[in-house]
């Protein structure tokens, strides 16, 4: 027989949400439990860009800045995906702007590496630090600058 936690992240992954909220409703410390690999349940919602499961979670007080093994956050994740509504939600629920992950890498790092210009506009307006440099020492306007994505550079700079 599955573990709860188990059901739950797979609820999680094919976007369920009656069963979310009905796990939820019976253990809600499952809103903050971690996978076999680390994930969140909402870091993995927001990797599968699933807006309904994510609100769900943020409404029953998912860690926002929770971190996975790697020490991503959901807003790192999605700053490379380019989901700019999610990013949006997360940003405008209280996610950390400038986290990093166990790189030095930040969401500005990830939106500028991956020419992410609507994600790196937005986090710019929700002050995400243009200096802070990774563990190679590389800024997000070193990066651009190596990649040529002019666009980017302009907004860094």
């Amino acid at each position: 027989m599955k573990k709860d936690t188990d059901v739950f992240f797979e609820a999680i992954r094919t976007g369920d949400k009656d069963r979310i909220k009905a796990l939820m409703s019976i253990n809600p410390q499952l809103v903050n439990e971690k996978d076999q690999r680390g994930f969140t349940p909402l870091i993995l919602a927001t990797y599968f860009e699933n807006e309904e499961v994510t609100n769900i979670l943020l409404e029953n007080n998912a860690d926002i800045n929770a971190k996975d093994a790697s020490g991503n956050t959901a807003l790192i994740g999605i700053s490379f995906k380019g989901n700019l509504s999610l990013a949006i939600t997360l940003l405008s629920n209280g996610a950390n702007v400038n986290a990093v992950n166990n790189t030095g890498t930040t969401a500005l790092v990830f939106a500028t590496q991956y020419n992410k210009k609507d994600i790196v506009k937005l986090l710019l307006e929700y002050k995400a630090d243009k200096t802070l440099k990774d563990n190679d020492g590389k800024t997000a306007l070193d990066y651009a600058q190596a990649k040529g994505f002019d666009e980017i550079i302009s907004l860094l700079k």
